[in-house]
């Protein structure tokens, strides 16, 4: 595996996706006072948390968006574990059949949590059977077929549901209206990064210097999951170069340019998808399909997963005509010195 796997780039086999779940996990908040960063988000839920403890309900369904790794599924378990709730978790993609979705609704305890995760990806038959589940506690099946088919309406406990998405676009209106609440998860700025780095460092048991936690954070592309992950990577080569003493920033500098992730954050995937945009179609504009093919990867890949960072970082503009190499990213793309990749265009 290449080193940017680490960074939601590319196939990972399931061992490693595995050991990477079981290290997030570990450096995940328990709690809203543990969690850093998204203060309004967190100052609104724990307001919400308090008034349904008060009065001994549930919470309302809660809707969580925004792109991946900014902690949608942290908050999801948190909200339980503030609750002394039962958590639940799923995902859009495994819940095929209304029959799935069926089993998991009627096995819910009474105040637990059923985390959705990906939840614009449930197909509209299905969303036909969660509707009433979510608005009035109820679940209707079809038993039978044909003329014979009769259909029998069960009760629910009261239960949350909490659905998150990268792509809230993609939600139907219906869905969408029957939660309670809808928050948007914004990209760190670099001092929460850095204070993030600094508790998992401790978590980890690293003697982590300032500058360099400073270093990681800068290079996080906003995002603390990609911060953890570069973390673990720096914790690697300073522990196989047997360092003396802490982490300091030179250690932190080699380790993340062995990564290929430069001062903006970038990695080898934004690079391709930039030098590609200004070197071989002078800044675009250029459709997603095109663009695509040209960096050789998956589009869905780029516009979920890259795009979003470059936009909210002035790089990169949609237009109706295409993708659009912004001023500040042909700047960049010169001061750095690079070239779009060769083996791209063959």
């Amino acid at each position: 595996m290449n080193d940017q796997g680490d960074l939601d780039r590319g196939p990972i086999r399931p061992e490693e996706q595995a050991e990477e779940r079981t290290a997030d996990d570990a450096l995940r908040p328990r709690s809203l006072e543990e969690m850093i960063g998204q203060d309004r988000l967190r100052e609104n839920l724990s307001v919400f948390v308090r008034a349904a403890r008060q009065r001994q309900e549930p919470l309302d369904h809660i809707l969580f968006y925004g792109p991946p790794g900014l902690g949608k599924t942290s908050l999801a378990r948190i909200v339980a574990n503030e609750m002394d709730a039962s958590f639940h978790a799923t995902s859009g993609p495994t819940i095929e059949r209304p029959g799935d979705l069926a089993a998991l609704l009627s096995n819910v305890e009474p105040g637990s949590v059923l985390f959705i995760d990906e939840i614009h990806r449930l197909s509209s038959t299905v969303e036909e059977i969660l509707y009433p589940g979510m608005e009035d506690f109820k679940l209707d099946l079809l038993i039978g077929e044909g003329p014979t088919a009769r259909s029998l309406r069960l009760d629910l406990p009261r239960f949350t549901l909490i659905g998150a998405t990268t792509r809230a676009g993609l939600l139907t209106s219906p869905l969408r209206d029957r939660f309670g609440w809808s928050a948007r998860l914004e990209y760190y700025p670099v001092s929460d990064l850095e204070r993030i780095v600094a508790r998992s460092g401790g978590l980890l048991k690293m003697d982590l210097e300032g500058p360099a936690a400073r270093e990681v954070a800068s290079r996080s592309r906003g995002t603390p999951r990609i911060a953890n992950r570069l973390l673990r990577r720096v914790r690697d080569f300073a522990e196989v170069s047997n360092a003396k003493g802490g982490v300091a920033l030179e250690a932190a500098r080699f380790a993340l340019e062995r990564l290929e992730v430069d001062e903006a954050g970038f990695d080898s995937l934004d690079r391709a998808l930039l030098g590609t945009l200004i070197d071989k179609f002078d800044g675009g504009p250029v459709g997603l399909e095109t663009l695509a093919a040209a960096v050789g990867e998956d589009k869905g890949t780029l516009e979920d997963v890259v795009e979003p960072f470059l936009i909210h970082q002035g790089f990169l503009d949609r237009t109706p005509r295409g993708r659009v190499a912004t001023a500040r990213a042909v700047e960049h793309w010169k001061r750095s010195g690079e070239r779009g990749p060769s083996t791209q265009s063959s």
